[in-house]
């Protein structure tokens, strides 16, 4: 992929920070400058705004070159039709739950588009994500078979999942290629984060969005803060349609309770992805965060580091891991987590790796105990 070019790059910074109801005139200079339209609407799709690209492009179509226009109300009309057949299918689905009484929270997806987006066309269509009770697993799978989902997920013979720390079956359907995952807990790493963030978590707390004139459940405002900075934390927020879902909750909440936010973010051990979210929704989507909020936030020095170096790498080297000698996977722990992480017995286990790096003989294995952490240091420094 060739160097995005700086213009480019330009409006779709633009895009991803302006707020509901900014005049696209503000994006009409910017838009004059393009001469890569080919590369903004590559990057757009990459990262999952598009949506948020023609809408705001298709009110200054004069600063547009015809068919780079066509070429994004072509993926908005597509992608729109992704979003309607989701949503159709996600009330037929729920329906089904709620008569064979399996309660379901379903979220991201076009649930969050319609709750803070205020347009479930105007985030770009993903698959479908239900979170349930394992209690539930087995009724709700042959629920879905019966609608010609296929479970892709690798089981043993009393149905649970073959590999061990794992909390969703992943459903396909051939006829149309429809995707939906059902999840019984959410987890932020494998196999240290040991959170039972599952439907308990958030099913007391629920709120409803109207979507397509039905009311479906709802995360709370807290609580999806919490599952959208967790999602994105865990993806190394490679994509800013992820920043972008994190700033659009915000501003959807104009009286969101940070209090609670930030408690139940350092209970659940969510905290560092909180200020990371946080961080990089007010840097690189525009978000309006309050002042003191925003104080606390920054006080981790090292999320704050972190979010500059992903805003910095977004369109040229998302999702690379960032560089330092803590792994990232366990910067984004909570406190009590990396210390678990730091003294578990586990992290100092040698591995095929280890052995690969030193050829030993195999009487000498203990010295790989030894060597494993210096090998560590020396990988993640170099990077």
């Amino acid at each position: 992929m060739r160097p995005l070019e700086q213009n480019a790059a330009d409006l779709l910074r633009a895009i991803c920070t302006s707020r509901r109801g900014t005049s696209a005139s503000a994006f009409a200079p910017v838009a004059n400058r393009i001469t890569a339209w080919d590369q903004v609407l590559e990057q757009a799709r990459r990262h999952g705004v598009l949506p948020l690209l023609y809408l705001k492009l298709a009110e200054v179509a004069e600063c547009v070159p015809a068919s780079a226009l066509a070429q994004a109300r072509n993926d908005f009309e597509r992608n729109a039709f992704h979003c309607m057949t989701n949503t159709e299918e996600l009330l037929h689905v729920l329906a089904a739950f709620r008569e064979a009484d399996i309660p379901a929270m379903p979220f991201k997806g076009v649930v969050l588009a319609a709750a803070a987006y205020g347009d479930m066309t105007a985030r770009a269509a993903g698959d479908l994500d239900l979170l349930i009770h394992y209690a539930d697993l087995q009724h709700a799978t042959a629920i879905l078979k019966s609608r010609g989902y296929e479970l892709r997920t690798k089981t043993l013979a009393d149905g649970s999942p073959e590999a061990e720390n794992y909390f969703e079956f992943h459903f396909e359907r051939p006829a149309d290629g429809m995707i939906l995952e059902l999840r019984w807990k959410l987890e932020l790493t494998q196999p240290r984060y040991g959170y039972d963030l599952g439907l308990d978590w958030m099913w007391a707390s629920r709120r409803s969005v109207m979507l397509a004139g039905a009311e479906v459940p709802d995360l709370d405002p807290v609580r999806s803060l919490l599952v959208l900075c967790m999602h994105g934390s865990k993806h190394a927020w490679s994509r800013w349609m992820w920043i972008c879902d994190v700033a659009k909750l915000i501003e959807s909440e104009p009286v969101l309770d940070w209090t609670f936010a930030q408690g139940e973010a350092k209970r659940v051990g969510l905290e560092r992805c909180l200020a990371l979210g946080v961080l990089l929704a007010c840097r690189g989507a525009g978000a309006d965060v309050p002042k003191d909020v925003l104080r606390d936030l920054e006080a981790d020095r090292a999320m704050s580091r972190l979010a500059d170096s992903l805003l910095r790498n977004l369109l040229e080297r998302s999702g690379a891991p960032p560089k330092g000698v803590v792994p990232y996977h366990l910067q984004i722990l909570g406190s009590r987590d990396r210390a678990r992480a730091f003294f578990s017995p586990s992290i100092l286990r040698p591995n095929e790796r280890d052995r690969a790096a030193v050829k030993l003989p195999r009487f000498l294995d203990a010295v790989y105990y030894v060597i494993r952490p210096f090998r560590i240091l020396l990988n993640r420094s170099s990077r």
